[in-house]
C-alpha cells in the first residue's frame, strides 16, 4: 500500500542537488540586479530548509506514520518506538544519535511529547503536577521548538556535506565529489512523527478543537487524548482519576478530526487513551435514550443500590433500569462511583467505542507492565475491531525490576520450581542481581516490547519521561564528581573524554549551535568581506 501525504501542498521527496541548482539558475538568469546571489548557495539553503511550515511537517509525518501502521498490520515485528522529550535540544540529540547508530536511518523512531513533562518542566508557574494546570499554549510551543531543532539538525548535517563537497572539488577528487552528491541526494531527514499529548483537551470540545489546531499547525501529526474530566485530570499512575461518559469524549475526538481536516492534514492520527482501568469515579451519569445504548452501557457499571419509590430522599439521583429504580452511590465531591472490578470491562468498551468513532490508535493505561494483562483486553477488542492497535506507555512509574522479578517468581512457583532461596518481598535487593531469577527477569524486560508487539497488539512503544530522569541522573553524577575530590577531572573524564571517544557531535558545541552554518551564510551574503568565526584561532579546532 502506497501512503503519500494527502492534503494541501503535500510534501514530496526533495529534488536532487543538480536539479535544485538548475532551478535556481533559471530563476536568477532574469534577475540581473540580484548580483552576488549564486545558484548553488540558493540550492543549498533550499535543501537545508525542506519543510517550510509546521503543516508541511504534519502532512509528511502523518503519511509516514500511516505507512508504518500498515507495515505493522502486515508484520507485528515492525513496531515503532519513541522517547519523551521536554526540549528541542533533547529531541535533536536523540535523532542525531538514532541516525548515528542506525546507518543514517530513522525508520519507525518517533518523538513523544508528554503533558507530564510540560507541566513539570515547561510551565511559567514552575514545576506542576500532571493535572492540566500548565498553560495550554506551552504544548504547541514545545512542538514548534522540537521541529525547529530537528530542522537545524538537517541544516547542520547537510552543511557539513556541502563543506566536504567543496574540499573534494578543491582537491580535484571527482570520485569523492560524486559520492558526496549521492549522500546529499539521499539525505535522511531528522524530522519524524511526534505523538503529542493534549491531556483531556483542556476544556470542552471547542477548547479541544482550538488547541488541536495550534498543535497541528506546529507540526504534530498525531494527538493523544484521554477520557478523564479535564478540570479533574490526574496523572494516569495516580489515584483520584475521574472519567467522562462516551458521548462527551467522542465529541472531543470529533473536534480533533475536524481540526486535522480543516488544516489539510487528512492522514492525521488520533490516539484515544482510556484511564478506566484505574479510575473508579465518573463526573456524571451518561444520557441514555434506550436500553443497551452506549449511555446505558456506561451507567451499567455504576455502583447502585435498589430503592423503593417511597424511600427516595430529597436531592437523590435515581436511574431506572429494567423496571427497577436504582440510586448510584454519590460521593461528597458530587462524583459517582463505579462498581469495583469493572475496570477491564470499561476499558474494552471505551476502546471499541473510540475505534468505532474515529480513533486510529488506542492507549490503555495500566498499573504494571504485564503482557497478558494487556493482551486479555486487546483480544476482546479485536473480536469487534480486528486491526485494533495500541500505543503503550512503558512508564518510569513502574518499578520494572521489581515487577518482572515478581512475574518470574510467580511463574516459577506455579510451575513447581524451587524458589525457596528467594524472598519475594525483597527481590529488589542488589544481592539478587546475578541470580538466575534476576537474569531471567532482565531477559524478559529486554524483549518486552517485541513480545508485546506480537502478543498484545502494541504498535507503538513509548517512554513518557525518560529524559527527565536522564537529566537528573547525569547532573547528579557530574555534581558528585566535580564538587567532590575529582574536581575538573570529574568533567573531563566522565563527560568531555567520553564525548570525544564515543563520537558525540556536541563535543563541538559551536558547530552544533550553528556557528559553521552562520559562517557559510556570511560568505554567501558578503563574499570575501565576511567576518567568520571558524578561523584558525577557534578553539573548536582542538576537536577536529
Amino acid at each position: 500500500m502506497n501512503f503519500q501525504p494527502r492534503g494541501i501542498s503535500a510534501i514530496h521527496a526533495p529534488s536532487s542537488y543538480k536539479s535544485e541548482i538548475e532551478a535556481a539558475e533559471a530563476l536568477l538568469k532574469d534577475k540581473p540586479t540580484w548580483n552576488g546571489v549564486t545558484a548553488e548557495a540558493v540550492a543549498r539553503m533550499r535543501l537545508q530548509n525542506r519543510f517550510k511550515t509546521g503543516l508541511d511537517i504534519a502532512r509528511y509525518t502523518a503519511a509516514q506514520m500511516r505507512a508504518d501502521m500498515a507495515a505493522y498490520d502486515a508484520d507485528p515485528t515492525k513496531y515503532t518506538q519513541s522517547l519523551g522529550c521536554w526540549h528541542g535540544f533533547i529531541a535533536q540529540q536523540k535523532l542525531i544519535s538514532i541516525k548515528k547508530h542506525n546507518g543514517g536511518k530513522t525508520d519507525r523512531r518517533y518523538i513523544y511529547l508528554s503533558g507530564w513533562m510540560i507541566a513539570a518542566l515547561r510551565s511559567e508557574f514552575g514545576p506542576l503536577p500532571d493535572q492540566s494546570m500548565h498553560e495550554k499554549t506551552s504544548v504547541p510551543a514545545l512542538i514548534e521548538e522540537i521541529y525547529t531543532f530537528l530542522r537545524q539538525a538537517d541544516s547542520r548535517e547537510l552543511n557539513d556535506l556541502f563543506r566536504q563537497l567543496d574540499k573534494a572539488r578543491e582537491a580535484g577528487d571527482k570520485a569523492k565529489e560524486t559520492a558526496i552528491i549521492d549522500q546529499i541526494d539521499n539525505f535522511q531527514t531528522h524530522v519524524v512523527p511526534i505523538i503529542a499529548d493534549i491531556d483531556a483537551g483542556f476544556g470542552n470540545a471547542e477548547a479541544t478543537y482550538l488547541l488541536a489546531k495550534k498543535m497541528i499547525e506546529a507540526g504534530a501529526c498525531a494527538l493523544q487524548i484521554e477520557n478523564q474530566v479535564s478540570d479533574e485530570k490526574q496523572c494516569g499512575h495516580q489515584d483520584g482519576k475521574v472519567t467522562v461518559p462516551h458521548d462527551v469524549f467522542i465529541a472531543k475526538v470529533r473536534a480533533i478530526r475536524h481540526a486535522f481536516l480543516e488544516m489539510g492534514v487528512e492522514d492525521g492520527i488520533i490516539v484515544t487513551r482510556t484511564d478506566s482501568l484505574g479510575a473508579g469515579l465518573t463526573q456524571q451519569i451518561a444520557v441514555s435514550h434506550q436500553p443497551g445504548d452506549i449511555g446505558d452501557q456506561y451507567n451499567s457499571f455504576l455502583d447502585c443500590e435498589e430503592v423503593d419509590a417511597s424511600k427516595i430522599g430529597n436531592g437523590d439521583v435515581i436511574i431506572s433500569r429494567n423496571g427497577k429504580l436504582l440510586r448510584p452511590k454519590r460521593l461528597p465531591s458530587n462524583l459517582y462511583q463505579f462498581r469495583p472490578g469493572t475496570g477491564a470491562d470499561r476499558c474494552v468498551l471505551d476502546c471499541i467505542t473510540s475505534l468505532q468513532n474515529g480513533a486510529d490508535l488506542l492507549w490503555i493505561e495500566t498499573e504494571k507492565p504485564h503482557i497478558e494483562q494487556i493482551a486479555s483486553m486487546v483480544d476482546r477488542i479485536r473480536e469487534v475491531v480486528p486491526n485494533a492497535k495500541l500505543a503503550y506507555n512503558n512508564s518510569p512509574s513502574f518499578n520494572w525490576t521489581l515487577n518482572f522479578r515478581w512475574q518470574v517468581y510467580d511463574a516459577w512457583k506455579e510451575e513447581g520450581k524451587d524458589v525457596s532461596k528467594y524472598n519475594r518481598a525483597e527481590l529488589m535487593k542488589a544481592e539478587y542481581d546475578e541470580t538466575p531469577l534476576a537474569i531471567e527477569a532482565d531477559a524478559r524486560i529486554r524483549t518486552f516490547q517485541a513480545d508485546s508487539a506480537k502478543r498484545a497488539g502494541i504498535f507503538h512503544h513509548l517512554i513518557t519521561l525518560p529524559t527527565y530522569h536522564t537529566a537528573a541522573l547525569s547532573t547528579d553524577n557530574l555534581a558528585r564528581e566535580y564538587f567532590g575530590d575529582q574536581g575538573m577531572l570529574g568533567y573531563v573524564k566522565n563527560v568531555q573524554r567520553q564525548e570525544i571517544r564515543q563520537g558525540i557531535a556536541c563535543v563541538k558545541h559551536q558547530n552544533m549551535a550553528g556557528s559553521d552554518i552562520g559562517d557559510d551564510h556570511k560568505e554567501y551574503f558578503a563574499g570575501d568581506a565576511a567576518l567568520k568565526a571558524g578561523g584558525e584561532h577557534n578553539t573548536m579546532n582542538q576537536f577536529s
